[in-house]
């Protein structure tokens, strides 16, 4: 299958690449593959036809949300700012065939948030500069559809750097969440 071939690839790319660069703008920082996984499943059960992803990087999780939209007849809108690597994802949309299910959006995504539709989004996940979420959560929980899902990666592996917003999401009566131990950590936070 030539999706999972690319996949793969991608993973090994990332990794590889990842090991060679020394600041965090050059690098992948893909998420897991059981990352990926969780997010096809959640995606099907949710019925989400209507995907948010805030850092696209070269596309890899965008692939794994993609291909389960596709099954919906739905759409994943990604956020991402640093040109390369749009370009870099957008080719590897191609070479998937899943160009169709997936608009690109170019920017920060603190601006690029505040145009997007309220509760227009089923799912969102949230994989960027952890240093924003805070200020980003306003616009976030704008978007979020009643009984939507917000997955959050690197839970555990960056904690410390997103404690203080997590513990002001979870006194919000609005929002019930769990943390996940997949991948760098998944932490799920739904609508009710």
């Amino acid at each position: 299958m030539a999706l999972e071939q690319l996949k793969r690839e991608l993973e090994q790319f990332g990794e590889y690449n990842d090991s060679q660069q020394q600041t965090r703008g050059s690098k992948m920082l893909n998420i897991t593959r059981d990352t990926g996984e969780l997010l096809a499943v959640l995606v099907q059960t949710r019925g989400a036809d209507a995907v948010l992803e805030i850092g696209t990087s070269n596309g890899y999780s965008t692939l794994w949300l993609a291909e389960a939209v596709r099954r919906l007849d739905g759409r994943v809108t990604t956020i991402e700012l640093d040109e390369g690597k749009r370009v870099m994802a957008a080719a590897n949309f191609q070479r998937a065939g899943l160009g169709p299910w997936i608009t690109q959006l170019a920017g920060e995504a603190g601006a690029l948030l505040a145009e997007l539709p309220t509760e227009g989004y089923q799912l969102i996940f949230l994989d960027s500069d952890r240093q924003h979420y805070r200020t980003w959560w306003p616009q976030i929980r704008r978007l979020l559809a009643p009984r939507g899902l917000l997955v959050v990666d690197n839970a555990i592996s960056h904690r410390d750097e997103m404690v203080e917003w997590m513990s002001e999401v979870q006194r919000d009566p609005a929002f019930q969440s769990t943390l996940v131990p997949v991948g760098k950590g998944e932490w799920l936070v739904v609508r009710l």
